[in-house]
């Protein structure tokens, strides 16, 4: 049996360190696998999660609510290794920006637990893994994943040249919609589009919310984004991404059948959540922003409880 060792959180004096304070990798893993882990962004699974759903809603609403549990499970590794991939390649680039940065300066790479050379040996390797997961797919959703690559090595450069790298984001974490859909139909047809759009809307919404975790350091530093093109407009704008987000989720439910009772209340108890998210908004407060970017997991799950409970509709 593995003798767990005790945890050694790494500290921040400002308390502002995004880093958890002794997360299971501290426990379970050796020392020398632990900045690796945390490069991966292991121990913090909100961002796999937000890749990984909309790859799913397309899967189930491709599937006409019975989504391929084969699928179901290589695109939840392929979202494991490809959001550990894409932190490390972004980590790597926005490096000397991170460390000036309160909440990101403790990271594996500006903290100097990584060095650069072994974080692109680290990153070459999870491309190697998600090459593997891409080649268990037919050869439409192999091109299409493929050239999701495009938006992944893209996106840590957008910050320094517009204002709106969450529209870019969007982009690309919703691009799981387009590879599901490519993997089960192995084509991408017109009725995934609006899927993929509503993802879109979605990811500016939190991603904004995100954003104003680190306004004041951004506008020092000169890194754009959203929060601080929107400021004061945030709420008003987030409560109409949001709003677009659910007409479009309700238009792809309505568009395949009429959905039951079961699925309606799955999908209000989702409209209900972001309402809730903006009300109780507080864009000066980074716990109150981080705490409603996190609750996005529970909004994705509930979406796809509504999208697997129409086919009882």
């Amino acid at each position: 049996m593995m003798n767990r060792q005790k945890p050694n959180p790494l500290r921040n004096p400002s308390g502002k360190s995004d880093i958890p304070q002794m997360p299971w990798i501290d426990v379970w893993l050796p020392p020398i696998l632990r900045p690796f882990a945390r490069l991966a962004r292991l121990d913090r699974p909100i961002g796999t999660w937000l890749l990984l759903l909309p790859g799913w809603w397309a899967i189930t609403v491709a599937g006409f609510g019975v989504p391929d549990q084969k699928l179901l499970l290589l695109f939840l590794i392929g979202a494991l290794v490809m959001r550990g991939a894409g932190c490390t390649y972004n980590d790597i680039i926005d490096r000397e920006f991170d460390a000036k940065v309160a909440r990101t300066a403790t990271r594996p790479l500006p903290s100097g637990h990584v060095s650069v050379r072994a974080a692109w040996i680290f990153l070459s390797i999870q491309l190697v893994a998600g090459l593997a997961v891409l080649l268990q797919f037919n050869t439409t959703a192999i091109i299409v994943g493929a050239a999701s690559l495009v938006l992944v090595f893209t996106y840590p450069f957008m910050k320094r040249i517009t204002y709106w790298p969450q529209a870019w984001l969007g982009l690309t974490f919703n691009w799981g919609v387009l590879l599901g859909w490519a993997a089960v139909r192995d084509t991408i047809d017109i009725a995934a589009v609006p899927l993929y759009v509503a993802g879109i809307f979605w990811t500016l919404g939190y991603d904004t919310i995100y954003a104003h975790q680190d306004k004041e350091d951004d506008a020092l530093i000169g890194v754009k984004s959203s929060a601080l093109a929107l400021g004061r407009l945030t709420k008003p704008f987030v409560a109409l991404m949001y709003l677009l987000t659910i007409g479009l989720l309700a238009y792809v439910m309505t568009s395949i059948t009429m959905p039951g009772l079961p699925s309606l209340v799955c999908l209000g108890a989702a409209a209900l959540h972001l309402v809730w998210q903006v009300a109780t908004l507080n864009i000066n407060d980074s716990t109150n922003c981080l705490r409603r970017f996190r609750a996005n997991r529970d909004f994705g799950l509930l979406v796809l409880a509504a999208l697997l409970l129409q086919r009882f509709g």
